[in-house]
């Protein structure tokens, strides 16, 4: 994966890794903030007279913009990453994220400049969906050619556990804001300043990577002219149809746990068990620490004992793990908060996923070939989860826990059965 043959990480490795965690820290940081402020946002970009239950429609319809837009951004960042080298695109996903977010921070409301507002926040939430979209498989492919090949699920981990942060720190932030500040005080101008923090510091960002070099890999390939000459994405899908249909399923694995056992359960436990939103924020923010730390650990175990052992070990232990999640709660709520922690220990399998998705793919088409792949099943996945988990409760209140466990038995599938037609590189044992 790498030119460097040690497996140790030199001082480059260690500064280039921070770097781009940084980045993809700040970068997920901006993207979630309108999760954390849709209420201000729906309130100040529709018009006043709207039905509640349609401004919530219209707020989130405009938040899931941006995810519809991941797929077209990661397919063309990824063809000039591929085609042009993987630095260039790596800076580029930061700016094209800051640029709209400092803009949302700016942006006149509907009583100001009419239906412009929205349209033109929906505008700069798309470019940012297409940043993100490049971001992530741009971030996981630049590290991971950039470390020795031992050392290359420590890196993705790294990388994840950097976005993880990002979350967490715009969560914190609003919720900062909301409790200093008064409804009418957030509503007049409180909403803007973690958009503008953000969009300051991805400029930062920008800056920082500039110092960052281009990846041996990529240099190695111009160096002997093994650029693809024709379409990194069609060469993606007429030769790596079983790759990319492989990790498709292993980005469903990805979703399932992170959008059902981070981003959806303080809601739910909030409507199964009726814990307070306050201790469920809490709770979530507990859970979401876990995680950063389960991203290092399982990256570390991983380049110890192997990808394909440690990933499918993961999908059991958190395949357990959420049954005992949402029957400990049920059961005895008073440990919601060390349970949310091993929650979010055991989602750090997820960071596993994208060592596995960088070796499934040859490096003149793998940036092109993780950003279709990946962003493709977060489109889907990602926005038929909730809508699938809501209908399924209807039935039966541990539905989040098989729907998770479902698609870990598909995670478990598709790792060992790639590794046994060696559908994966040798470094995958």
């Amino acid at each position: 994966m790498s030119s460097q043959g040690s497996a140790s990480l030199t001082r480059q490795d260690l500064k280039t890794l921070a770097l781009a965690a940084l980045g993809g820290a700040l970068e997920f940081y901006d993207f979630i903030l309108f999760v954390y402020l849709a209420e201000q946002i729906g309130t100040l970009f529709f018009p006043a007279s709207t039905a509640p239950w349609l401004r919530e429609l219209q707020t989130w319809g405009v938040f899931a913009a941006g995810y519809f837009a991941r797929p077209l951004g990661g397919v063309v960042m990824g063809h000039f990453g591929d085609k042009s080298g993987r630095k260039r695109m790596f800076t580029l996903s930061v700016f094209l994220m800051a640029a709209p977010t400092l803009l949302i921070g700016l942006l006149p409301t509907y009583a100001q400049i009419g239906a412009s507002a929205p349209i033109a926040l929906l505008i700069l939430r798309i470019v940012q969906g297409a940043a993100v979209g490049g971001e992530v498989p741009g971030a996981w492919t630049f590290v991971a050619e950039h470390v020795p090949a031992s050392r290359t699920a420590f890196a993705c981990s790294t990388l994840t556990s950097g976005l993880t942060v990002g979350i967490l720190a715009g969560s914190l932030l609003a919720a900062a804001l909301n409790a200093t500040l008064t409804p009418t005080q957030m509503l007049d101008w409180g909403w803007r300043i973690p958009f503008l923090i953000g969009g300051a510091f991805g400029f930062f960002a920008v800056r920082l990577r500039r110092m960052l070099v281009e990846t041996p890999v990529f240099e190695a390939m111009r160096r002997r002219r093994e650029l693809s000459h024709e379409l990194p994405f069609a060469v993606a899908l007429r030769g790596h149809g079983g790759a990319v249909l492989a990790c498709v399923a292993l980005t469903w694995v990805l979703t399932a746990a992170v959008v059902v056992m981070i981003l959806m359960t303080p809601k739910l436990i909030q409507k199964l068990d009726g814990i307070a939103p306050a201790v469920a924020f809490l709770a979530d923010t507990i859970a979401t620490v876990g995680l950063a730390l389960g991203n290092l650990g399982f990256g570390l175990a991983a380049d110890r004992y192997g990808t394909t052992r440690v990933a499918a070990l993961g999908c059991v232990l958190l395949a357990g793990v959420v049954y005992l999640f949402y029957l400990g709660v049920a059961a005895a709520p008073q440990y919601l908060y060390p349970l949310s922690f091993v929650v979010g220990l055991s989602v750090g399998v997820v960071s596993v996923i994208p060592t596995l998705l960088v070796r499934a793919f040859p490096a003149p088409v793998r940036f092109t070939g993780v950003a279709f792949s990946y962003n493709l099943a977060y489109a889907v996945f990602g926005g038929l989860t909730p809508i699938f988990i809501g209908w399924a409760l209807r039935f039966d209140r541990l539905a989040p826990a098989h729907y998770v466990a479902a698609i870990c038995v598909v995670g478990i599938a598709t790792v060992l059965f790639s590794a046994r037609r060696r559908a994966y590189t040798p470094a995958f044992a």
